[in-house]
């Protein structure tokens, strides 16, 4: 989805973008509240959000709905990137619980032990600065330069925003997971493209209003495009103080 962009300017504070000064990797966790190995993933996601530094995002999916229940927050866009991500890696794996860590490696959603190793396996990977704030009703998203000496292959890249809900509670219906309550974290609304970076130092500004209600967002600079999206090479988040 893309949408056009406001400049506008304030006299207001800066907030800061988040807790910590940099981001150490991405967590995208592909689930469903129709698939019953989803809920231990769902859980261990929350407990990563509360780790400093790294930027952690739920993505339902849709295809499980036809198994009785329609998932609330299951959305085609997620789908597609899911299976975006499995063409650009060309293995095809596209299951759930599915975590891709960093925009480039996949593994159980509920397996902390190789999730916890991949993020620091690839956490020299996220070496393009983004720093993303808030002055008054302005998010401003800026995108340093390429670092010196990056190949030039890093040097394309698409900036994307995801706002996001912080926390919700399911209660489920029908399907795999009938008469549980499931709670999900930092859940994906929509998926902004924002523009393409070709290794110069970039800033983009957009109305928080245009966010839709959403509690926070994560800026993500992802080599490739949104239907080929590569490895991730910076990130940010922030919470909206309502």
């Amino acid at each position: 989805m893309r949408f056009a962009l406001t400049i506008a300017c304030s006299l207001l504070p800066i907030v800061p973008a988040f807790a910590d000064s940099q981001i150490r990797g991405v967590v995208e966790l592909f689930t469903s509240q129709g698939c019953s190995s989803c809920p231990p993933a769902d859980a261990l996601i929350e407990e990563f959000a509360r780790e400093d530094g790294l930027a952690v995002l739920s993505l339902p999916v849709d295809y499980w709905d036809r198994l009785g229940w329609k998932d609330t927050y299951g959305s085609p866009v997620h789908t597609a990137r899911q299976r975006a991500y499995a063409a650009t890696r060309g293995d095809g794996e596209v299951y759930t619980p599915q975590a891709v860590i960093n925009g480039s490696r996949h593994m159980n959603g509920a397996d902390r032990a190789e999730i916890e190793a991949s993020l620091a396996q690839l956490r020299s990977r996220l070496r393009v600065g983004v720093d993303l704030t808030r002055e008054s009703g302005v998010l401003r998203i800026a995108v340093g330069a390429a670092p010196s000496g990056a190949a030039a292959a890093a040097k394309s890249a698409t900036v994307v925003l995801m706002p996001f809900l912080a926390r919700r509670e399911v209660a489920v219906g029908r399907g795999e997971n009938a008469k549980r309550r499931i709670a999900y974290t930092n859940i994906v609304r929509r998926i902004d493209v924002l523009g393409q970076w070709t290794g110069d130092a970039r800033t983009f500004e957009v109305p928080v209003a245009a966010t839709d209600g959403a509690e926070g967002v994560v800026a993500l600079l992802q080599s490739g495009t949104t239907e080929a999206p590569g490895p991730i090479l910076g990130a940010a988040l922030i919470t909206f103080d309502r």
